[in-house]
């Protein structure tokens, strides 16, 4: 079900999350895994605005999955922080959406972490990829046109890489 007071802001902010304790490593700060779910967590919210989340899926129309994720690691997170997450749409077309989120301390506003991840729309009979609604496009086109005023972010496209000297 599409969220009647979804507005595709520029950038979107659709979650928060605390940092809890079980997520804590023997470093002593988050484990990798939980910003990963925590990205996840957003990206849920995003597609739930977008009228192709859970209500969508369980209708057995069609389901977002995610194919390919790169994140980048910017500074520490402990127990107790809260954390919001931003949404950049960078692109997307008829059974893509390629997506940006900032991770950032709620309180002290610092990017503790970035990921960028491409879903492909897929057919849950066939379980390949498929066009997605048209309502749903319309929704990502408005969205695009705002995002698109937001100019390219510095961690888009990174490879991983050990470069050479």
């Amino acid at each position: 079900m599409t969220d009647p007071q979804f507005n595709p802001e520029a950038p979107l902010t659709l979650h928060r999350e605390t940092v809890r304790p079980e997520w804590i490593d023997y470093n002593g700060h988050m484990n990798v895994a939980y910003y990963v779910l925590v990205f996840d967590h957003a990206t849920d919210a995003v597609m739930d605005g977008l009228g192709i989340g859970p209500d969508y899926v369980a209708e057995g129309q069609g389901a977002m999955f995610v194919v390919e994720c790169h994140v980048t690691y910017d500074r520490e997170l402990t127990a107790g922080d809260s954390v919001a997450i931003e949404t950049q749409l960078l692109d997307c077309d008829a059974k893509r959406v390629h997506l940006f989120h900032r991770m950032r301390h709620a309180d002290e506003g610092f990017q503790a972490a970035s990921t960028e991840i491409m879903l492909v729309h897929v057919d849950q009979e066939t379980r390949r990829s498929a066009p997605m609604p048209e309502a749903a496009r319309e929704r990502l086109d408005a969205m695009l046109r705002r995002h698109a005023t937001l100019g390219r972010p510095e961690q888009a496209g990174r490879a991983v890489a050990l470069p050479r000297r």
